[in-house]
């Protein structure tokens, strides 16, 4: 039955809480998935150690396997996956900020190895920073923060997001440009 139904409607079933669905679901998203996924860790140097799949295992375990949520579409779908995926990315730059600022710990003597991977960490504070805006831009203007998320975080291009988002192209443009000039200001 599953295959004969739209990923919209299997997607809203699961979400539902229909484990029925939960297999056909999870293999018709994967590759999209993966994609997102490997774009974000090929940008950002700093996720270097994870993987595609354990980011989405992140996002699948943390955030759609409780169900939930109100899924419109398969844009709307993987919007909200992009987004998920962001705050999972803040996140653990918070926590490897946290950790690297020792976490109450009292300081160990000085090595070499340390200060070399707090030197190759040092962006984390601004992406937590990025993180912090992009929660106000979404406040103020959804659309554009929706567009910066899928832009900057996801990767994609502004013809997938038109796509993807049902906006026209030179929307997607405005509503970057206007996203990105926001944050610019912020920063």
């Amino acid at each position: 039955m599953a295959a004969q139904t739209s990923l919209t409607e299997q997607l809203q079933r699961y979400f539902e809480g229909d484990i029925e669905v939960a297999e056909s679901v999870l293999q018709t998203v994967l590759p999209q998935l993966h994609d997102i996924a490997e774009r974000e860790l090929r940008r950002e140097r700093h996720w270097s150690h994870l993987s595609p799949t354990e980011l989405i295992h992140e996002v699948w375990m943390k955030n759609m396997s409780k169900g939930g949520w109100e899924i419109t579409s398969r844009q709307h779908f993987y919007a909200l996956a992009s987004l998920a995926m962001r705050h999972i990315l803040v996140d653990f730059a918070r926590a490897r900020l946290a950790q690297r600022r020792g976490n109450g710990i009292s300081p160990e003597p000085f090595d070499k190895a340390a200060f070399n991977q707090y030197a190759e960490n040092t962006d984390l504070e601004s992406i937590v920073r990025i993180g912090q805006l992009m929660d106000r831009l979404t406040a103020v203007d959804p659309q554009a923060a929706r567009v910066v998320d899928m832009h900057y975080f996801v990767g994609f291009t502004f013809d997938e997001i038109a796509y993807h988002t049902g906006m026209t192209f030179r929307q997607v443009r405005h509503r970057w440009e206007k996203g990105r000039d926001w944050l610019k200001r912020q920063m």
